[in-house]
């Protein structure tokens, strides 16, 4: 959107002011404090009016010329003449007619989806902080996949394509649970299996779980909510194995139903640094709230 007809001040010389027509600077000029034609004429009559008319016919190259601050020649060929329209972030001179000044635009400095430091969960209204190391999904057949580990691997069974962490978000639907603790641990079994032991073809990507056993848990804060995290480490047949987190916590928007955060790391030097967890869980943040932190805390400390 360009400023409308009005004076302001000059881009070669911003001690005057001069005349904008609504789609180009004209040849008229003044001293701020010099009275002015409120409307000034065509500099060149009948010349004005076939500007007008070519500006009419080819309005979308004219405005866009002016937008992008284009240098066309001026009217009578003597030069060239920047055609950048006012500035809404340079203060304008009083009008001299009585009309109102043009009003600056602001923009707005907060966070967008375009952050590549973020990954939205628009459906239970988080955003998740991508930490070095993590991607947003591609090429994944899992649901519910909000971040991956850079790159894949062959499967330490012998089949299949592996990533070494995912990150998962979901919303709790399927019962009338709405405990996060029982629904945490009601979650981690079919967490681990889902990532360990066979996939939806029934292939056992890492031969299969041998053993597990429960690393940590405990009530955790999440996104300015109570919520509550177990995690255990998961020993498989084949390759280092791995841990898996159940992440249980109430959505602040819609019907407010818990939201389950997954997590999988892979074991070993290859895996994601364990303390990934607990930052991706610090930094959940709700919608336009990017103050509302979580993380344990002094006064909910885990359980190991």
């Amino acid at each position: 959107m360009t400023p409308p007809p009005g004076w302001y001040p000059d881009p070669h010389a911003p001690h005057l002011q001069r005349w904008w027509d609504g789609t180009a600077w004209t040849e008229h000029r003044h001293a701020p404090e010099a009275p002015a034609d409120p409307v000034p004429p065509p500099p060149d009559g009948g010349a004005g009016r076939t500007r007008a008319v070519a500006v009419t016919t080819a309005g979308a190259v004219l405005v866009a010329a002016i937008v992008t601050a284009a240098v066309a020649l001026d009217g009578d060929g003597g030069g060239t003449d920047p055609r950048t329209a006012p500035t809404a972030t340079s203060p304008a001179a009083p009008a001299t007619n009585g009309a109102p000044e043009p009003t600056p635009e602001t923009s707005a400095s907060e966070p967008s989806a375009d952050d590549p430091a973020v990954v939205e969960d628009q459906l239970n209204g988080v955003t998740f902080p991508l930490l070095d190391g993590w991607v947003r999904p591609q090429h994944i057949a899992q649901d519910d996949v909000v971040m991956t580990t850079d790159g894949t691997y062959d499967c330490p069974g012998g089949v299949g394509l592996c990533r070494h962490g995912l990150v998962f978000s979901r919303t709790v639907t399927e019962n009338d649970e709405k405990s996060p603790e029982a629904l945490a641990k009601a979650d981690i079994e079919d967490a681990a299996d889902e990532a360990y032991d066979r996939d939806r073809l029934g292939r056992e990507l890492y031969g299969g779980i041998e053993s597990h056993r429960a690393v940590k848990s405990g009530p955790v804060a999440v996104a300015g909510r109570a919520g509550y995290f177990v995690r255990w480490r998961v020993h498989t047949a084949e390759g280092p194995g791995g841990y898996v987190q159940s992440l249980v916590f109430p959505s602040s928007v819609g019907t407010e139903s818990p939201v389950l955060v997954r997590y999988v790391f892979d074991a070993g030097e290859d895996g994601p640094p364990l303390a990934d967890m607990d930052r991706i869980t610090k930094g959940i943040r709700p919608f336009g709230d990017a103050d509302t932190g979580g993380g344990v805390g002094s006064s909910i400390g885990p359980s190991d």
